[in-house]
């Protein structure tokens, strides 16, 4: 089936966390037959900073963040079996979902996915005149990056038909071990974006404890961090491309997931950075969040740290066998049980099936 897909970027991910996911599962997707186009604004210098060219497998459509290319773009959701609408697209995006529900044909299977879920539902809850309201009920399906049975129930609540979390997972032929490169080597990595949520946790789970061993080196990857104070053993490197993201993760003794506030609340959203590590066999640890059983095993395939303290003892007793087991247990997980390929059959069966109710609907 064709489908219409608007997102914030496939083809960089210049502050554009969600590109991993977007790549593993639209590739795998494609993968059943799918014929897919995703249409993607011009903002903020994602396209100066591309980290691929348009693949094979997906047509990239590219259009100028003004008000007459986006209606341009979402007229060409007319052509699809299924529209969606991802959050989070970077310009316009009440707008943008409007246009792209008008355009769509009535035989089509409509979705918004949701990739920050807990900020999108706060959203939602502070502002009840917001205009998604009124798109919860022309919708067929609201998909989210993660969340679990508490972002399924909030959804439910405001209105949505159906709710159904589709998690991040690897794509080993992305991600997977690398040869050791010295550019990346620590004691401990982080790879994330300099964000408002996200700040005072990095602070405790990663600054301080850098502060408190100045004997170690610690690697701080991620837009937004070369003009903030550091600690004399934190060096920063700026923006990381996906590319780079296996150089990244192997060298560190251990690499750090540390997710923002809302996330780390809510639980059962793990991010790219999770599965990333993992399937480069790096020793992970992260920050604390309800659901992480659900992925990987703490203790062996994982290590969890509750605060800045905990990550400090847990580095204190890290041997470097210790960390290659965790990272070698942690890949051969996530392989067998958290691969793109295998939440497509999830997609693709939920497509089939909403499309053909929706198309029986249309007929009677």
């Amino acid at each position: 089936m064709k489908i219409a897909f608007y997102g914030s970027s496939l083809l960089s991910s210049y502050w554009n966390g969600a590109a991993t996911y977007y790549r593993g599962l639209l590739r795998a997707l494609a993968a059943h037959g799918h014929d897919i186009t995703f249409y993607e604004p011009d903002a903020y210098g994602r396209q100066e900073n591309r980290d691929i060219e348009p693949p094979d497998w997906a047509k990239v459509v590219v259009w100028q963040a003004t008000p007459e290319a986006l209606k341009a773009a979402a007229s060409e959701a007319a052509k699809a079996d299924v529209v969606v609408k991802a959050s989070g697209v970077g310009y316009e995006d009440d707008a943008l979902l409007e246009a792209v529900l008008s355009a769509a044909r009535p035989d089509a299977v409509r979705i918004f996915w949701d990739v920050d879920a807990p900020a999108t539902l706060a959203e939602l809850k502070e502002k009840p005149d917001h205009p998604s309201h009124r798109q919860l009920e022309r919708l067929d399906l609201v998909l989210t990056y993660g969340g679990g049975d508490p972002v399924v129930s909030a959804y439910r609540a405001l209105g949505a038909r159906a709710c159904i979390p589709v998690y991040n997972a690897l794509d080993p032929r992305t991600h997977h071990p690398v040869p050791r490169d010295e550019r990346f080597a620590a004691s401990l990595g982080f790879l994330g974006n300099r964000l408002p949520d996200r700040e005072a946790r990095v602070e405790q789970f990663f600054l301080e404890p850098a502060e408190r061993l100045p004997e170690a080196s610690f690697l701080l990857g991620g837009s937004g961090w070369t003009d903030r104070p550091l600690p004399a053993n934190g060096k920063p490197i700026g923006h990381v491309g996906t590319r780079d993201h296996n150089a990244f993760n192997v060298p560190p003794t251990a690499v750090l997931n540390i997710n923002r506030a809302s996330m780390a609340e809510i639980g059962f959203s793990p991010p790219t950075r999770v599965f990333e590590a993992a399937g480069a066999g790096a020793c992970l640890i992260t920050d604390e969040w309800p659901g992480i059983d659900l992925f990987l095993e703490p203790g062996k395939e994982v290590l969890v740290a509750r605060d800045g303290a905990d990550v400090l003892d847990i580095m204190a007793d890290l041997s470097e066998e210790r960390a290659a087991a965790i990272g070698e247990a942690a890949l051969k997980r996530v392989l067998a049980e958290h691969t793109y390929e295998q939440r497509a059959v999830l997609v693709d069966d939920l497509l089939r099936k909403t499309l053909a109710a929706r198309r029986a609907g249309a007929a009677a």
